[in-house]
């Protein structure tokens, strides 16, 4: 990651802004939970997201794929960032905390850099990014805890699906760069919402049977939440910011989401984390900091 020039006011806030709504994501995935399962949560989240983001593309006269080769990209693509990694964080939710779930799931940005450096010449590893994976990766293994990593059990497996969502980001990322560069940012959110909701929707519907609207108020204000904040306005502010800060400054939203996300964690749901999580978010943020490179180069 090259260095990038410096954040302007309104790229900062659009940065935090996203960090905040994605910190509060986790919160509502555990509010969610405590009434439906996780593929029908998940099948909510994409189906509305998608709905809504349907909207903005008639209303904008987005152009849209006029061939099955890129509407089958989007379904992949749906699949690889949607479907997958969200109802891994969700199934891994039900036995992590939800602060510790965010500070996995900011691996997401190591293997983005990792599988970019296999599949693109111009994405190759330098030194500050090599050593900024290796002390990430350690940060990683800090925060899951030792113990996790020699006593396997079902905590164990819930981080570690964790890190499976991370890794499947990190492929979306390189799918899309292979395969969508030139589709409208919006078509490519909406594309893949509908891609991820052809999955989602009939899995949830054979696993978990016909879903059910008899739930509690915070259950439905957490579904809210992650279709239309988390989903759909998201996406928009995404590549908002992407337009404002680049792709290299983006990657500082995985640095930010995890303290929204802890605190949130702390305050509605009394989470208490282990020290070990934090020192392995600090660990982490070194790493992060060590692959940008600007803050030793000052």
């Amino acid at each position: 990651m090259a260095p990038q020039q410096s954040l302007s006011f309104a790229a900062w806030i659009t940065l935090l802004s996203l960090a905040m709504i994605w910190g509060v994501s986790f919160l509502c995935f555990a509010l969610g939970l405590r009434e439906l399962n996780v593929y029908t949560l998940v099948a909510h989240r994409v189906f509305w997201g998608g709905l809504i983001l349907w909207g903005f593309v008639f209303a904008l006269g987005v152009p849209r794929p006029k061939n099955l080769k890129t509407w089958g990209a989007l379904l992949v693509m749906g699949i690889l960032n949607n479907a997958l990694p969200f109802s891994l964080i969700a199934w891994g939710q039900i036995h992590v905390e939800s602060g510790l779930a965010s500070i996995i799931n900011g691996s997401t940005a190591l293997f983005a850099i990792l599988i970019a450096a296999l599949l693109f010449k111009d994405e190759r590893l330098t030194p500050n990014k090599l050593t900024g994976l290796i002390v990430a990766c350690v940060g990683v293994c800090i925060t899951i805890g030792w113990q996790a990593l020699l006593n396997f059990d079902i905590r164990s497996l819930a981080q570690i699906a964790l890190l499976g969502a991370g890794f499947f980001y990190g492929c979306a990322s390189a799918w899309a760069r292979i395969t969508l560069k030139e589709l409208h940012p919006i078509m490519s959110a909406t594309g893949m919402l509908t891609g991820a909701s052809l999955v989602m929707v009939p899995l949830a519907y054979y696993i978990d049977g016909t879903p059910s609207f008899d739930l509690m108020p915070i259950t439905f204000a957490a579904m809210a939440f992650l279709a239309i904040a988390a989903t759909s306005l998201a996406y928009l502010l995404y590549y908002h910011a992407l337009n404002l800060a680049g792709s290299g400054n983006l990657s500082l939203v995985t640095l930010l989401v995890p303290p929204f996300a802890v605190f949130w964690g702390a305050v509605v749901l009394n989470e208490s984390l282990p020290s070990s999580a934090y020192i392995g978010f600090a660990v982490i943020a070194l790493g992060m900091l060590i692959i940008d490179g600007r803050v030793f180069k000052r």
